[in-house]
């Protein structure tokens, strides 16, 4: 019980013990809470204080600030006008300063100098027009700005004419015997003349004097740099012309057996043309037209009635030879070498916006002349082929092979250009393929007219328009890419091309293969028809074999029978059966001999003696034999075969032919008594017949 009791007072002196703690501790709490309601009261008091003296300063400094920032801002308007003042006078002053710099030039200060001089005296001309348009220093600093920019005008052709000069021929040919383009990277000085330093300065003239509205330093620049291109052009033309000499004197027709094959011409001392050639070869596959020399005229093949003539071209205008071709190309590729450098040079001293105008005019007039002489190579050359010289096609052709190689970076270098500056290239290769295409087709037709005329080899030899022919066939080969190209624009040889299967891979060599069926088609039919005025048919017949046998061996040893084989796949087995069948033609000029001989029955052989009628029959058979044989034998010698293999194989297949029939008969009655003089009408022994054969086609024998 008494401890039951104890535990509630306990319980309430400890909470009567903590409760004192709390009092104690809210009296300490109101004691600090007193302490800070001071604080605040005195520091409300302090700021109160700091608020109404920073007021009155206020109130005393602000007058001061405003009336020190008026000050300032009137200082500064002040030094503006000051300086401005400064300029304005510079401005009346400016005339006066320079007049001596301006009148004297700009050699004695230098460009750049006398150029800010003249921006100075712009600025001045702007104030005065926008300012004072009726002050008298208007008019003095007019007439300095108007002198000055007339001498910068002066200056900037003095200084293009003076470092303008033509490129010699020999750096020129260096020039064109690069593979390499002139291109903005590389430095045009030796190309032009124009060193970098004065590159420069004709640079800052222009975008000077383009700036005050000065064009026509445009045109003086175009006419200068045009000029010494031109210039360039006709002195490489003239040194080529007098340094190369003539590369003909003269041509003397052959028999065919003997016609050169077109050789090479060399003349000695032609470096540069060597290195030309070099240049030729890599941009056209060995361009150099071979056959410049031999072929009648140095460009002409004789048709018809012109044989055994001596042709001297130094009379004739109208030929083009080796020399003149290859002056034409070189100077074709020297103007687009100076076409490059120009262009070159051009961005470095004329602003871009003028670019296409002024290259324009500056080659305009050496890409005339180019245009000009090639229009009349090519009027020259169909006046040539009027008259049936179509060595004039070779040299057209070869012109054009390397033309169109120049094409790509001929219209590169124009391509800004206007259309007809564009064009004028074009339309050289238009009127040299339309030259050529006349030329090919001319040379069928001449064929054709060739038909009814005279002109036959007496021995039956291969005739001179065969050997032409074939001689011009061969060469066409080397155009192949550029006849595809000529003959590619006909529609007669686009029908053919269409109906060739399969389709060829090819089409150039097809193209050229269906013109060199048409040419050897009618060449054949042409050598029939004037093969009819032989009154001896064996003659005849020969005639046609050694023409048919040449043309097909010309055709086997070069690559005209593989074009030839595109379009027409039996072309060989064609000529094979036609040679076999002149041969048997030929072999019916000795029914004649034959005639005496192949009757063996017609004189019965029988022990006694002979009736007097078939001992007549026996002699009258020698003595036709003997004689036709020695007519024949007599006839045959005066023919030719030039083929060696061809005239032994003639005379194999005579003696096949002849022998074993004479053979029979010799031996049947060579041995009869039929006569008392048998030497009389026993002349011949087989083996003497086939001797008598073996001279034939020898006329020396």
């Amino acid at each position: 019980m008494a401890g039951g009791l104890s535990d509630p007072i306990d319980k309430k002196t400890d909470i009567e013990r903590k409760l004192e703690k709390e009092r104690n501790k809210l009296k300490i709490l109101r004691e600090n809470v007193n302490k800070s309601n001071q604080i605040t009261d005195s520091i409300t008091g302090i700021l109160s204080s700091f608020e109404q003296r920073l007021g009155r300063l206020e109130e005393t400094i602000l007058p001061v600030y405003n009336e020190t920032g008026n000050l300032q801002r009137r200082q500064q308007n002040i030094e503006r006008a000051l300086a401005s003042l400064d300029h304005v006078i510079s401005y009346y002053s400016i005339a006066e300063e320079v007049d001596g710099i301006v009148r004297s030039g700009p050699t004695p200060v230098g460009l750049d100098e006398y150029i800010n001089v003249m921006n100075k005296l712009k600025n001045a001309l702007i104030y005065f027009e926008q300012n004072n348009p009726q002050s008298v220093e208007l008019d003095n600093v007019s007439t300095l700005v108007n002198d000055g920019t007339d001498k910068l005008c002066r200056e900037f052709k003095e200084t293009l004419t003076k470092h303008s000069r033509s490129i010699p021929p020999i750096t020129l040919l260096d020039m064109v015997a690069t593979d390499d383009d002139i291109s903005d990277d590389v430095s045009v000085g030796s190309a032009t003349g124009l060193p970098e330093t004065v590159t420069s300065e004709l640079a800052s003239l222009a975008a000077w004097l383009l700036a005050q509205g000065r064009t026509e330093i445009l045109e003086t620049y175009s006419k200068l740099r045009g000029a010494v291109m031109l210039k360039s052009i006709n002195q490489l033309r003239e040194q080529h012309k007098s340094g190369s000499g003539s590369s003909v004197q003269g041509f003397t027709q052959h028999s065919p057996s003997m016609r050169p094959k077109f050789p090479k011409h060399e003349t000695p001392g032609r470096s540069a043309s060597k290195r030309l050639q070099a240049v030729f070869e890599k941009k056209a596959n060995k361009m150099l037209l071979k056959a410049s020399q031999t072929i009648e005229n140095s460009t002409g093949l004789a048709i018809g009635g012109r044989r055994g003539t001596v042709i001297h071209l130094e009379n004739r205008e109208d030929v083009i030879d080796e020399q003149e071709m290859e002056g034409y190309l070189m100077c074709v590729i020297a103007v687009q070498r100076l076409m490059q450098a120009e262009r070159s040079l051009m961005s470095q001293v004329i602003p871009a916006q003028h670019h296409n105008s002024v290259f324009q005019s500056v080659v305009q007039e050496s890409v005339d002349t180019i245009v000009q002489n090639g229009e009349n190579i090519a009027m020259r050359a169909k006046r040539c082929i009027s008259r049936h010289e179509f060595g004039s096609v070779l040299v057209i052709l070869a012109i054009l092979k390397n033309l169109i190689a120049i094409q790509p970076e001929f219209e590169k270098t124009t391509e800004a250009c206007d259309f007809n500056v564009r064009s004028q290239f074009s339309s050289i290769l238009s009127i040299l393929q339309t030259t050529a295409c006349k030329g090919l087709e001319e040379v069928v037709e001449s064929l054709r007219s060739e038909s009814n005329s005279g002109g036959l080899p007496k021995d039956g030899t291969v005739h001179e328009l065969t050997s032409n022919m074939l001689v011009l066939l061969s060469h066409l080969i080397d155009y192949k890419d550029t006849l595809g190209r000529v003959l590619g624009g006909e529609s007669a040889y686009i029908r053919d091309l269409s109906q060739i299967t399969p389709k060829p891979q090819d089409t150039n060599a097809a193209l050229l293969g269906i013109y060199i069926k048409k040419v050897v088609s009618q060449l054949n039919c042409t050598l029939v028809s004037k093969s009819e005025s032989y009154p001896e048919p064996g003659v005849r017949s020969l005639f046609r074999l050694n023409n048919c046998h040449h043309v097909l061996k010309a055709l086997q040893r070069s690559q005209l029978l593989s074009l030839v084989q595109i379009c027409e796949p039996d072309c060989q087995a064609t000529y094979l059966d036609m040679i076999h069948a002149h041969k048997k033609a030929y072999q019916t000029c000795w029914n004649k001999v034959l005639g005496h001989i192949i009757n063996l029955e017609d004189v019965p052989i029988a022990p006694g003696k002979m009736k007097d009628k078939d001992r007549n029959t026996i002699k009258e058979k020698f003595a036709g034999f003997n004689k036709e044989m020695e007519d024949i034998s007599k006839l045959q010698r005066g023919y030719s075969i030039p083929d060696v293999e061809l005239r032994e194989s003639l005379k194999r297949d005579n003696k096949e032919y002849v022998l074993p029939k004479y053979n029979a008969f010799y031996d049947r009655y060579s041995n009869v008594p039929f006569t008392k003089n048998p030497e009389k009408y026993v002349k011949y022994t087989p083996d003497k017949v086939a001797s008598m054969i073996d001279r034939f086609f020898d006329l020396a024998a």
